[in-house]
C-alpha cells in the first residue's frame, strides 16, 4: 500500500477554526499561534490537520469572507517555516455538520439537495483556486459523514468535488472518508480514486467505550464511569451494546479476544486492502483518548495503535493538540505526554 507521504504523523488543530467555543476575533487571533506550530514541530510531526467551520470562511449567503482565509494563510506560513505540511479539512459545510451539539435538523439534506452541493462545490473552488500551487497544502473535503443510506450520493459528490478542485489544483492531494462518521470499516465503501493523488480518510476511536468514557456530548454514554485499556473485546462489547453501531458496531463483530495492536490491526484490514486494490494511500484523519481516562491506559491504547499504523503505513493526526476534551498540551497528560509523543 502506498504512503502518503509528508502526512505521516500530525496532530489536530481542533478547537481553533471549527467547534470553537468563542466564534470570535479574539478567539481566533489567539487560540492557536506561531508558536504552537513551532512546538508541534518538537514533537517531530510532519503536519498539522486544520479543521474549519464554512462560517469562518464565509458569510451565511455564501460569500466569502477573506479575513478568515488569512487565519489559514498564517498557518500555513508558520507551518512553512517549521517544515510541516498542512491538511485543510472541512469540518462542515452549509447545510451539513456531524456535531451532534450543534441541532441542525436533518442530517441527509446536504446530499439530496443540489443548492446545498453547490455551494459546496462553489466553496471548494475558491479554496482550491487560492493555494493551487502550494505542494505543502493537502484538501479533506468533509469531515464525518453520518448516515450510510447516502453512501452513494457522498461517493458522487466527493467525485464532483474532485473534478471541481483538480480544475485549479492538478496536483494537491484529495483525501475523501467514508459513511458512520467516517468508521474506518466504510473505507471499502468509497468509490475507486479518480487519480493517484486521492487519499482514503477514516477516524479511530476503538473501543468508544473506553476513549469516549463520560463523554458528556454523548446521550448513550454513561457518566460515571472509568474504564481501563487493554480489556477483552467481550468486556468491552458488553459495555458496548447499547451504543449507536453506526459508530459503535465494530467492537461487536470482531475476531480478535483481546485489545492489543493485532487487535488495531484487524480492524484496519478491510481498509488496507481496499486502498492497495486501487493504489490509494491510507489515513487517519483522527484518533484520541478523552481526557477523562485514565492516563496511563492512554498511553497503552497510543501504543497499540501507533503499532498498527506503522505495520501499514497508515499516516495519521492524533486529535487533538488544544483543548475539546482531548487536548494533548492539557495538565491531564502531563505525567504521560513525552511518551504519547514517542509513539504519534
Amino acid at each position: 500500500m502506498r504512503r502518503f507521504e509528508g502526512y505521516q504523523k500530525g496532530v489536530n488543530l481542533g478547537g481553533w477554526l471549527s467547534q470553537a467555543d468563542e466564534k470570535t476575533k479574539e478567539h481566533y487571533d489567539t487560540f492557536i499561534v506561531r508558536e504552537d506550530i513551532e512546538r508541534i514541530a518538537g514533537f517531530g510531526c510532519d503536519h498539522v490537520r486544520v479543521p474549519v467551520d464554512y462560517i469562518v470562511i464565509e458569510g451565511e449567503d455564501g460569500s466569502m469572507l477573506e479575513d478568515g482565509y488569512k487565519y489559514i494563510d498564517n498557518v500555513i506560513s508558520w507551518c512553512r517555516e517549521f517544515h510541516l505540511n498542512v491538511l485543510i479539512d472541512m469540518h462542515n459545510t452549509f447545510g451539513y455538520t456531524f456535531d451532534p451539539l450543534e441541532v441542525n435538523g436533518d442530517k441527509e439534506i446536504f446530499f439530496r439537495d443540489e443548492k446545498l452541493q453547490e455551494r459546496f462545490y462553489i466553496m471548494w473552488d475558491r479554496i482550491s483556486k487560492r493555494y493551487a500551487d502550494q505542494e505543502d497544502v493537502a484538501f479533506e473535503l468533509l469531515n464525518e459523514v453520518i448516515s450510510p443510506d447516502v453512501k452513494d450520493s457522498w461517493n458522487a459528490i466527493a467525485d464532483k468535488a474532485v473534478d471541481v478542485i483538480r480544475k485549479n489544483a492538478p496536483k494537491a492531494y484529495i483525501v475523501i472518508g467514508g459513511v458512520c462518521y467516517n468508521n474506518v470499516r466504510s473505507v471499502p465503501l468509497l468509490n475507486p480514486p479518480k487519480d493517484d493523488h486521492i487519499v482514503y480518510n477514516f477516524h479511530c476511536y476503538e473501543p468508544m467505550i473506553f476513549t469516549h468514557q463520560r463523554a458528556y456530548w454523548m446521550e448513550e454514554m454513561p457518566k460515571d464511569i472509568t474504564v481501563t485499556y487493554p480489556a477483552t473485546t467481550l468486556e468491552y462489547s458488553e459495555q458496548s451494546k447499547g451504543f449507536d453501531p453506526n459508530w459503535a458496531g465494530a467492537i461487536l463483530n470482531m475476531k480478535a479476544k483481546e485489545t492489543n495492536a493485532d487487535y488495531f490491526a484487524e480492524l484496519f484490514e478491510p481498509a488496507v486492502e481496499a486502498a492497495t486494490k486501487n493504489n490509494a494511500p491510507l489515513y487517519c484523519g483522527e484518533y484520541g483518548v478523552i481526557d477523562q481516562a485514565p492516563a496511563e491506559s492512554t498511553i497503552k491504547w497510543i501504543k497499540d495503535i501507533h503499532d498498527a499504523f506503522e505495520r501499514y503505513g497508515i499516516g495519521r493526526s492524533l486529535w487533538n493538540y488544544k483543548e475539546k476534551d482531548f487536548g494533548l498540551i492539557g495538565a491531564h497528560y502531563d505525567s504521560v505526554r513525552d511518551e504519547m509523543v514517542k509513539s504519534l
